[in-house]
């Protein structure tokens, strides 16, 4: 008997549809020789500090216990919410995987978690908490979820240990998510009176916004002056502009007039007229991350939204499996195409199978091919409005890559030399045939140059044309994406997107593991950023939220180093793990080193301390009414506010952090130490200076 353990109750379904009629029974399907049951996704989790040192689960966070770093990890039953008992249900469904995987007619135990490494450690944790005696472990792995992939896939079931490195990244991936979270959680927590979710991932993508937010909101526009032409010729209007930029000063604008005026005098010919047919390519099948991006640009559709209508269609067997970070098929999946190409034909679609190394490229795939529909195409009616949007975006895509119609156009550039002072490119591109722009949206739209040929005088009038700098713009689902796929590149580059464009620094990042989330867990995590109050979905523009901004404040004051670079070396020590080149306990033990890092004591002078102590630290007594000060959320403050008192002392004062140890100093002396590493608002500058009490509030001290 063959024993499948699904990672959900949908995919035990599908799997039994490509099996054959089978029994219910409580908790598992049987027949056909087989056994299906299934977890509810995560039935384990890794047990609290508390399960470490001892203590209650709903004991109040204190520092005594800080760091933890266990020598070995543990895991539970997934608990209730309120985490003082198991699951009802979950308790329920484990026993029954426990039952069937030491039935003695049992011989054979499959893993049929999801097609990734979170999908592996599901199932794998169930079997070796249940399993007594040891057993012979395959596993299951599915593109999609027809029954026909189900019936292949079934035959040719892989050995469970060629998913060991698999499953390797996935704990270590576990592991180390647990130390940051855990631990900085509740350092920063305690540290800050407010409830501050730190993670790994999490807080370099508040951060991202954080940043693009901050430089919008202090940039001041710089205006500028260029040289800019628009005179008709031949009753059409030329227009050009120049590349120099001159300063908007008195004497910027004189240089800028005798630019103009000396272009003018030197006059304007065309050099050269170049016309070539070319043909355009369509865009490349999706990966999920730039599936989302269409449809957030498109729709306003959030990730959470998107992610959760192309799973539920991935489980409906409409797509292929959703959380693939690749563009392209594999070799092997050819013939498969071709079925589903003879589809589309069947329903009038002009396109061809093509054999071509832009579109399949075992290279750039790292476990899962690109998104595409599969030969089950849905019928008028089947799906709902928003995900009949979404199968068709694909599904164009899809029949766009193997158009048999090519898109031409004609592309046209001519060159205006403006004596030998400066010559102007101006670039046309007409489509001529349509091809695979019938089925995918494009944003190709022609645009017409003037009739020029080549030695035609252009009538020109240069004259100063002021211009203004413009801020950077707000994260979009398009641009945060693109950046946390790889967070090194510049983000005009990383918009490229049609069939045969060069994305080889794009995989090389990927594999390398220079990503900021995966696939699979970014979209939950950008969602519990905004759950959490840290950032702003606003139809598809991001932005920061006070919440946000107190939480990347206070990990700068709490020197709590959570960046893209940080992030970025944990992501390529977890891709070492995949590939066998680094173990669990060495990718983990990194991670408690730089945990550990952070609660070490660091010494420090009195002029250089920014330790700030914990919220609602005594510091002294009110020197105005003689009350304890306590430390707060952002400043230092009496607690005889409710007589009336208004005694405070930020906790940061022009970018500089006040420690608690300078707070006491100022408090039992009047004075505290100098302080170093002030920045003038005004002017920028860096300064030193100590605090002092004058007339009860604090000063400062230059002498």
């Amino acid at each position: 008997m063959i024993l499948i353990i699904a990672e959900k109750p949908s995919l035990a379904r599908n799997i039994a549809a490509g099996i054959g009629k089978l029994a219910r029974r409580d908790g598992y399907l049987e027949g056909e020789g087989y056994l299906i049951t299934w977890a509810f996704g995560h039935l384990f989790s890794l047990v609290d500090i508390e399960s470490y040192v001892g203590g209650e689960p709903s004991a109040r966070w204190t520092l005594d216990n800080l760091p933890c770093i266990p020598s070995k990890f543990r895991f539970e039953l997934r608990h209730d919410k309120d985490k003082k008992s198991v699951d009802a249900g979950v308790q329920k469904q484990f026993q029954t995987i426990v039952a069937l995987c030491n039935r003695p007619d049992v011989d054979v135990i499959v893993n049929a978690g999801d097609a990734d490494r979170e999908g592996e450690i599901i199932v794998r944790l169930c079997v070796e908490h249940a399993l007594k005696t040891p057993k012979v472990q395959k596993r299951l792995w599915l593109p999609d979820q027809t029954p026909e992939t189900v019936a292949e896939a079934l035959q040719n079931l892989g050995d469970a240990e060629n998913y060991q490195n698999l499953a390797n990244e996935g704990l270590a991936r576990t592991y180390i998510d647990w130390l940051y979270g855990v631990n900085l959680t509740r350092y920063a927590t305690i540290k800050s009176g407010t409830l501050l979710r730190v993670g790994r991932v999490i807080a370099p993508i508040v951060r991202a916004v954080y940043d693009r937010d901050m430089a919008i909101r202090n940039f001041v526009p710089g205006k500028y002056l260029v040289p800019y032409s628009n005179a008709e010729t031949n009753g059409e209007r030329v227009e050009l502009t120049s590349k120099q930029k001159l300063d908007d000063t008195k004497e910027g604008r004189e240089k800028a007039a005798e630019l103009c005026a000396a272009m003018n005098a030197a006059g304007a010919v065309v050099k050269s007229v170049k016309r070539k047919k070319d043909t355009l390519q369509p865009g490349k099948l999706y990966s999920l991350s730039k599936l989302q991006n269409v449809l957030g640009k498109k729709y306003k559709m959030s990730m959470a939204d998107s992610l959760a209508i192309i799973q539920g269609l991935y489980e409906k067997g409409y797509l292929t499996y959703p959380r693939t970070n690749s563009e392209y098929l594999a070799t092997a999946e050819k013939d498969k195409m071709r079925k589903i190409l003879a589809q589309c034909k069947n329903l009038g679609y002009a396109v061809c199978f093509k054999d071509s190394p832009k579109i399949f490229d075992d290279s750039k795939i790292e476990s899962h091919s690109a998104l595409t529909p599969t030969y089950k195409i849905p019928k008028k009616g089947e799906l709902s409005e928003r995900e009949n949007l979404v199968y068709a975006t694909v599904f164009r895509r899809f029949v766009a890559v193997f158009c048999a119609e090519p898109c031409t156009a004609e592309r046209t550039e001519i060159t205006v030399a403006v004596g030998e002072i400066e010559e102007f490119l101006l670039k046309g591109l007409v489509i001529i045939e349509r091809g695979w722009m019938k089925y995918d949206d494009a944003t190709q739209k022609d645009k017409v140059l003037p009739k020029l040929a080549k030695g035609d005088v252009v009538n020109i009038a240069f004259a100063p044309k002021e211009k203004e700098t413009t801020p950077p713009k707000h994260y979009t689902i398009e641009t945060l994406n693109n950046y946390l796929k790889n967070p090194f590149r510049d983000e005009k580059a990383a918009a490229e997107d049609a069939v045969g464009s060069d994305d080889s620094e794009d995989y090389k990042a990927v594999f390398e593991g220079l990503e900021l989330g995966t696939e699979a867990t970014r979209t939950g995590i950008i969602d519990n950023a905004r759950k959490s109050g840290y950032i702003a979905l606003n139809k598809d523009v991001y932005t920061i939220l006070p919440g946000g901004e107190y939480l990347i404040e206070s990990l700068d004051r709490l020197e709590i180093r959570m960046d893209k670079f940080r992030t970025s070396e944990m992501g390529k020590a977890l891709k070492k793990v995949f590939r066998g080149e680094m173990s669990v306990d060495q990718s983990v033990a990194l991670a408690a080193d730089e945990v550990k890092a952070v609660f070490a004591k660091k010494e420090q002078s009195i002029e250089e301390d920014t330790e700030i102590g914990v919220f609602g630290e005594e510091v002294g007594n009110c020197p105005v009414c003689g009350k304890r000060v306590i430390r707060g959320k952002f400043s230092y403050g009496c607690t005889g506010y409710k007589e009336g008192c208004d005694f405070r002392v930020n906790t940061s004062i022009c970018g500089r952090v006040i420690s608690a140890a300078n707070m006491r100093l100022l408090l039992s002396n009047g004075k505290t130490s100098k302080i170093k590493g002030f920045v003038s608002k005004k002017s920028g500058k860096p300064f030193d200076a100590a605090l002092c009490l004058k007339e009860g509030k604090a000063v400062f001290d230059f002498s």
